[in-house]
């Protein structure tokens, strides 16, 4: 189903929405390694289509479905034993089909929410009793929570024991570093701070998020199709996952970004990512520690 023109939503002049494709299928597990029993995939996303999960009309991208069956048949398919559902960011803060996928996968899935302040505190509740553990702040596509409300958030998640994830380009970590540091609750920065490598490993945004994580903070080892400047296995990544898995091998984590909204290059398949993690930690041990060890203990599986 297509949405209405932007034109129709009101005054502001209509933009172009670009609409994504979907994931390579059928997944498929690596080629390089056994997943260990007990991995965890700690970001996918569900999404629903309108006028039953509405789209929000801020979003910069318009995905295809990405049902709760097809969502778990990537888990079985990959070998993953848990999962972690990353609220996205075209259905805003309406949570719902994530938290009914939740509800109906209690032991084998986790979530990370997107709210408004201000909620009844029954509304919160109702999240954690589904399994969400933590909330997601992201500047960098449409629909999602900025950073304006930073210390807020802290102090919600802290009354609810969660932690909070940040979707945010590297480059700006330095003028956030002292505000992230005042945080009373752990973070997670995704997508290894989804800049680009021709950056650098010496830039001062990486240098940061190195710092970040040194210090405390967790990092997703995922979304290489998104920052590398090459084709798969994009080699180009591997300097940047090793030396965050060198500063916090016990604070590093892996998702495969299923379904790879608003990617418009060749799509990765699940199985190419993970063979991909391979190439990052060749060492089984270390490559266990990030697939079950970090996810598990901080998600609270097991």
């Amino acid at each position: 189903m297509h949405d209405a023109p932007d034109s129709a939503r009101g005054s502001s002049p209509a933009r172009s929405i670009p609409h994504c494709p979907g994931p390579d299928a059928p997944p498929r597990g690596p080629s390089k390694f056994k997943v260990p029993a007990g991995a965890v995939d700690t970001h996918a996303h569900v999404i629903g289509l309108p006028p039953a999960y509405p789209f929000v009309a801020e979003r910069s991208y318009t995905p295809p479905a990405a049902s709760p069956e097809l969502y778990l048949s990537m888990l079985d398919a990959t070998g993953m034993s848990h999962g972690v559902l990353i609220q996205v960011s075209v259905h805003g803060t309406d949570n719902r089909l994530m938290v009914e996928t939740l509800r109906s996968n209690r032991e084998r899935l986790r979530g990370i929410a997107v709210v408004a302040l201000g909620q009844k505190d029954s509304a919160y509740r109702e999240l954690k009793e589904a399994g969400v553990v933590g909330l997601r702040i992201n500047d960098l596509f449409g629909g999602g929570v900025g950073f304006d409300a930073l210390a807020d958030y802290g102090a919600l998640c802290r009354e609810l024991g969660w932690h909070l994830q940040f979707l945010t380009d590297a480059r700006l970590l330095p003028d956030r570093a002292s505000a992230f540091g005042r945080l009373p609750v752990p973070i997670v920065v995704d997508h290894m701070g989804h800049f680009p490598t021709s950056a650098g490993l010496g830039d001062p945004g990486f240098q940061t998020l190195l710092s970040l994580v040194r210090d405390g903070g967790w990092v997703k080892l995922s979304g290489a199709f998104r920052t590398s400047l090459e084709a798969y296995p994009y080699r180009d990544t591997v300097p940047f996952a090793r030396a965050l898995a060198e500063a916090a091998p016990d604070r590093c984590l892996w998702g495969s970004d299923w379904p790879h909204v608003a990617h418009y290059k060749p799509m990765p398949n699940v199985g190419d990512l993970l063979d991909v993690l391979h190439d990052w930690l060749p060492d089984e041990a270390t490559r266990n520690t990030v697939l079950v060890d970090n996810p598990q203990r901080l998600y609270g599986f097991g």
